[in-house]
């Protein structure tokens, strides 16, 4: 699982644009992100139980992706962490 975290929604909107205008993920996630930015948004493996309900829920619901050619929670999905786009890269 990878993701970029911001606190503030503008912020997330933008790094948004950045992926839709074909930047890689972990260069945004470098940009942008929050957390993890130095691991490009690579959070490991995660499992169910470990992850904020709404953040969980949108990584399961994910299918697989790579990080040339992404697929991403659009919109951002809200936790009280702040506001994340989330890819899957693989799953277990």
């Amino acid at each position: 699982v990878r993701h970029i975290l911001c606190e503030k929604q503008s912020k997330v909107l933008e790094a948004l644009e950045k992926l839709k205008a074909g930047v890689k993920f972990p260069d945004v996630a470098t940009q942008y992100s929050e957390d993890k930015a130095r691991q490009g948004g690579d959070l490991g493996w995660m499992i169910r139980g470990s992850m904020v309900g709404p953040f969980q829920d949108a990584a399961f619901a994910l299918p697989i992706s790579t990080v040339t050619s992404p697929v991403y929670t659009d919109p951002p999905v809200k936790t009280k962490f702040g506001y994340h786009i989330i890819m899957v890269e693989g799953k277990k």
